[in-house]
């Protein structure tokens, strides 16, 4: 199992999923997602998996409404994601291409 865990420092559900993965001594690789962002790449697997609004961080200190109403396409609002990674979603834990946003441990159970 090769667990990443996209997060932030400050989020609670972040501390959680970390907490869980420690708790059952399951190693993972901790990403500060709104320092470094996702690349591409893994945006677009992230997005496959889970899609665009389950990425959006709507309770996110710099999200505006206008992110949803006045920005139509999906591209627009991947665009902003991508330059805004403190408007996505956390954490997102990654095991392989198995993604899940939030804290999910049911899910994570499966990966044991």
């Amino acid at each position: 199992m090769n667990i990443q865990i996209y997060g932030a420092k400050n989020c609670f559900d972040t501390k959680k999923a970390e907490r869980y993965f420690k708790e059952r001594r399951i190693k993972f690789q901790s990403i500060d997602l709104p320092r470094f962002g996702l690349s591409p790449r893994e945006f677009e697997l992230v997005r496959s998996k889970v899609g665009l609004e389950a990425m959006i961080n709507k309770k996110a200190k710099d999200f505006d409404n206008s992110f949803i109403e006045y920005l139509a396409s999906d591209s627009d609002k991947a665009e902003k994601l991508m330059d805004n990674p403190s408007l996505i979603s956390t954490p997102i834990v990654r095991n392989g291409r198995e993604i899940t946003i939030g804290y999910c441990p049911d899910v994570w159970k499966t990966w044991e």
